[in-house]
């Protein structure tokens, strides 16, 4: 059965349905219960191997816009490489630290405070 994304015309939600092929019933909003619905164009997954994703990563061409030497600029170097590694979870420290790059902050000081968090929880001091 196939998923169809569909925008509620009148509370502007977006939202998908698993919908049969015979199914011909009006789709209805999740949120509002409208039927005012406009049917999206979904978008497309492409299937690749985990070889075909780390070439991808090799590309010298991903690191042209890098500055390592701005936070934002690595944290949005780091987004593009969990994305490209197919978008699977890479652990809330891994989230928490481009969030914090994203914000500006010192790599170091990153770094530091990730540290300590690992040495209290490991009952160290």
């Amino acid at each position: 059965m196939p998923i169809y994304e569909y925008r509620c015309l009148n509370c502007k939600r977006r939202f998908s349905l698993l919908r049969s092929f015979s199914d011909e019933s009006a789709p209805q909003c999740p949120r509002c219960e409208s039927r005012e619905v406009k049917r999206l164009i979904s978008r497309v997954a492409v299937l690749r191997s985990e070889e075909s994703r780390l070439e991808s990563l090799a590309d010298p061409s991903h690191f042209a816009d890098v500055d390592e030497n701005d936070p934002r600029s690595m944290a949005r170097s780091m987004r593009r490489m969990g994305q490209e590694m197919g978008g699977e979870e890479l652990g809330p420290e891994f989230d928490e630290m481009v969030d914090r790059l994203e914000a500006g902050e010192n790599p170091e000081e990153i770094e530091s405070s990730l540290g300590e968090g690992e040495s209290s929880a490991l009952g160290e001091e």
